[in-house]
């Protein structure tokens, strides 16, 4: 079953007169229409089969959640789970560069483009894979408890698959599915201040 992303841009704005006045800015629905594993790894720690030190997880939601976004989530009832929140003054500093603490927990899997290899995907499980690894070709075995080291390589004719490990920048690329997301948080910033912009979120499966 797949997991999905929802929440709110959130911003307190600069002439407010006290912290208790968070708005929903914009609904995260408008601006993010992906369900991107890597990049949920990466940022709040949900299906984080690419091994990231997530940014932000399972913080719960913000003490001084706007009404809208309370709302929003209370109406998902039990079926909303690992709810976070993150700030742009955070976000601004994330080091995009940096790799996962473990590597992907899925086989990358390239073939030739135009003389390159160039990746098709990566999984769980593949069949073809699992012969060319010399492993049963029995699903529900999967790979077993081994563990390949990082760069490890098989070939498959016009297949190669590696073990690998994913820098932020990969699962969250800048001008990827998260752009409009980012873009809309700094021009809040900008005319708020990167503190009073955030970020909150939950997911539903």
């Amino acid at each position: 079953m797949g997991a999905d992303i929802h929440g709110f841009i959130e911003c307190r704005p600069r002439w407010a007169d006290t912290e208790h006045a968070w708005s929903a800015a914009v609904d995260l629905d408008l601006l993010y229409l992906g369900r991107d594993y890597d990049a949920f790894g990466c940022l709040f720690g949900v299906r984080n089969h690419a091994g990231f030190i997530p940014l932000a997880p399972e913080r719960g939601l913000p003490e001084r959640i706007s009404d809208a976004a309370r709302a929003e989530f209370d109406d998902w009832g039990s079926d909303a789970h690992s709810h976070s929140w993150i700030s742009w003054s955070e976000l601004k500093r994330v080091d995009w560069d940096e790799h996962a603490e473990t590597a992907d927990r899925r086989i990358h899997e390239y073939e030739v483009v135009n003389g390159a290899w160039a990746l098709v995907g990566k999984a769980g499980w593949s069949a073809r894979f699992a012969r060319a690894a010399g492993l049963s070709a029995d699903p529900a075995a999967g790979y077993g408890s081994h563990d390949w080291a990082e760069g490890t390589e098989w070939r498959d004719g016009d297949r190669l698959y590696r073990v690998e490990r994913m820098t932020r920048r990969e699962a969250v690329p800048a001008e990827g599915e998260w752009k409009p997301v980012w873009s809309v948080m700094a021009v809040l910033a900008a005319l708020h201040g990167d503190e009073n912009v955030r970020l909150t979120v939950w997911f539903d499966n």
